[in-house]
């Protein structure tokens, strides 16, 4: 009789502090009862993988659950399994950090649970083999992967029964194929199809059944609670697999040693495969999604998975410039860490937590929480620099061939992109650790097409007899009234955006992003003089035919202000309406004031000179001033994002539009200030 040796891993995470009640709601449907029934069949072996940050939570808030992870551990139920302590993706951040990352994750396990792990586990899956000589310097042996990173390189899917062996520089490391289709069947097939799942892996003695996946799988997911504690399926599962002769449960670790190698295998840069399609662009998404279903599941299963996939991980930071600015941050300090103090450190690895720099089924940087808590960190590195000198440097943070201006006072973090118009990107308090222009743009996403064009699905859930289904085949109920907060912008939501118009705004073309620009300033490079402080376009005005236009932006700056002298001088001599943009990003824009009125579904005002906007969450004020009377349109702007639930509409920030009508030039001058309410 076939034996199959079940090679059973969970990797349990959450964003490094996540909302409270995120992470309680975690403990409750998830982590606890899942130990405390593992505790049960102290005899079944599988494999943990946990955050750091997590691990430590559960640890310090949860030591009941804890105890139940001690004693598994202690009794040999649990092989620990590491990888970066705060779950950076690996291949995005330098070796330097990968291994102080790595090394923390193995002595935090090595000191509170006495285990020294051999194996890795990927962040999000995501393989680049240039991390392998930093990880076996590290003293782990083994990666798990995807099946799918070995099929999109060539190999064939009966080969996945096993480990294989790969190098960088000449450095080895084992790799095991987790299988998809048992990523699948568990938790949400049947007991007895779930057995049949794992059985149907034996090919041999040898073979292994390599399943390595998210706990949050075992309760968390919608429907899976229930399915999985109170109709007790992890139970009898469990129960199921120690009665049964065909299968033994077995340790990575022990695989690695008793069993020998497949052979040889390169692996291309990739991650699982949806993961590939959610880091293309929306057109390329939808794209490659008909060709997959042009060609059929036999083609793609049996030959075209080689040849059919999306994009790299790292296309997040071209798909998505918010992204790349906070990694792109990160790296600066990185770079220049040897200047940091221990806390700094710990500050900028934290910053190197992976959720926030993309999105896929989950929020993440759609998130605004992930992003004040990556600013956050951001911001205690900054202010670990902080001098009461202003310190003023201009170099190409974003690494996108454009110079960003940097002042760092003792009070705030002030940057400016030369390539967008001078504006300002990042408007950081050094007191309060929170960014007012960590601000999100609308773009057309691909699963907005379920909105635009909802179709019935084909897939219904099964049984409870026969299982549930998964997130990825649920089906997903579609708010009509969203399609009319589908609006995409045509450039970033910074500020200090400069408008040009021919007609009068409104508050509708402002929402909507629809007024006719006849500006080239609000997505166009400015030049930068150093030594006025002064950024400057020679652009025009598109009236029929382009009218000559410059505009010139100096700031000057303050311990908590920011003062910007704005010209414009035009050969169009009609009236025009200038109009200047501000994005600013609230914890809670509903609850924000603006002079002392509730924006709601939006607000005009005219006459404005100055505007004060009343912030809940950092307890202080920004003030906006202006040198002559303009009118101001104001909403929240709404994202719509995809979760595991669904859809959801998402506050963002308040966007913020000053109106004045000029001939042929305009001088103003404006101001931003941080005050205390």
């Amino acid at each position: 009789m076939k034996k199959v040796k079940l090679l059973f891993g969970v990797h349990m995470h959450q964003p490094v502090e996540n909302f409270g009640d995120a992470v309680d709601e975690a403990i409750e449907l998830c982590y606890g009862p899942f130990f405390e029934t593992m505790r049960k069949y102290s005899e079944f072996k599988f494999a943990v993988h946990s955050s750091g940050w997590l691990l430590n939570e559960i640890k310090t808030k949860h030591p009941k659950i804890f105890k139940d992870i001690e004693y598994l551990t202690k009794k040999g139920s649990i092989e620990w399994v590491g990888a970066g302590y705060y779950e950076p993706i690996l291949s995005a951040i330098s070796s330097r950090d990968r291994r102080a990352q790595v090394h923390k994750l193995s002595s935090y396990l090595k000191k509170n649970l006495k285990s020294t792990p051999k194996g890795a586990w990927l962040t999000e899956r995501v393989w680049e083999s240039s991390i392998i000589p930093d990880l076996t310097a590290c003293g782990l042996e083994y990666v798990v992967v995807d099946d799918y990173h070995f099929l999109s390189s060539g190999f064939e899917g009966e080969e996945m029964d096993g480990y294989y062996e790969s190098e960088e520089g000449g450095e080895k490391i084992a790799l095991f194929p987790i299988s998809a289709s048992l990523r699948y069947a568990l938790p949400f097939f049947s007991i007895e199809r779930s057995i049949e799942a794992i059985v149907n892996h034996a090919k041999s003695d040898e073979s292994a059944a390599i399943i390595f996946d998210d706990m949050e799988k075992f309760g968390l997911w919608p429907k899976t609670h229930e399915w999985v504690y109170e109709k007790k399926w992890l139970e009898r599962f469990l129960e199921a697999v120690l009665k049964d002769e065909r299968i033994e449960t077995m340790h990575y670790k022990e695989y690695l040693k008793t069993h020998r190698s497949k052979g040889l295998a390169y692996l291309n840069n990739t991650s699982y495969f949806e993961m590939g399609e959610w880091s293309l662009k929306s057109h390329q998404n939808l794209a490659l999604e008909s060709l997959k279903k042009s060609v059929g599941d036999d083609y793609f299963k049996n030959g075209g998975v080689a040849l059919i996939k999306g994009g790299i991980w790292k296309n997040f930071f071209i798909k998505y410039h918010e992204s790349n600015h906070i990694h792109k941050r990160m790296t600066e300090h990185s770079l220049f860490q040897d200047r940091l103090k221990k806390d700094a450190i710990e500050s900028l690895y934290k910053l190197q937590t992976n959720d926030v720099l993309w999105h896929g089924v989950f929020g993440g940087l759609y998130l605004p929480n992930l992003r004040d808590n990556a600013y956050k960190y951001l911001l205690e590195i900054e202010a670990s620099l902080a001098k009461k000198k202003p310190a003023i440097t201009f170099f190409d943070i974003d690494r996108d061939g454009y110079e960003e201006l940097k002042v760092l006072t003792k009070e705030l973090s002030i940057l400016f992109s030369s390539k967008y118009g001078g504006q300002l990107i990042e408007f950081g308090s050094l007191e309060k650790l929170f960014n007012w222009q960590n601000t999100l743009m609308r773009r057309h996403e691909a699963y907005h097409e379920k909105i635009l064009h909802p179709t019935p699905k084909i897939h219904k859930a099964s049984s409870d007899e026969d299982g549930i289904a998964t997130i990825h085949n649920d089906e997903v109920v579609v708010d009509e009234s969203l399609k009319d907060e589908l609006i995409y912008d045509w450039h970033p939501k910074y500020s200090l955006i400069d408008h040009l118009c021919y007609d009068a705004y409104t508050l509708e073309s402002f929402k909507k992003a629809n007024f006719k620009e006849v500006g080239d300033f609000a997505n166009q490079p400015f030049e930068f003089n150093e030594a006025k402080m002064e950024f400057k376009r020679e652009g025009g005005v598109y009236l029929e035919q382009k009218y000559r236009t410059s505009l010139s932006k100096k700031y000057s700056f303050e311990e908590v202000k920011l003062g910007v002298t704005l010209g414009i001088e035009s050969d169009f001599s009609d009236k025009l309406y200038y109009a200047m943009e501000f994005n600013l990003h609230f914890a809670h824009p509903h609850k924000v004031l603006i002079n002392g009125e509730n924006v709601g579904d939006g607000i005009v005002l005219t006459h404005v000179e100055s505007i004060v906007l009343e912030d809940d969450f950092t307890q202080k004020a920004l003030k906006i001033t202006m040198s002559k009377k303009t009118t101001l349109y104001a909403y929240i702007l709404n994202t719509v994002s995809q979760n595991e639930s669904g859809f959801e509409l998402v506050a963002q920030q308040i966007s913020l539009l000053f109106s004045l009508e000029f001939s042929k030039s305009l001088d103003l001058n404006l101001s931003l200030e941080v005050c205390n309410v």
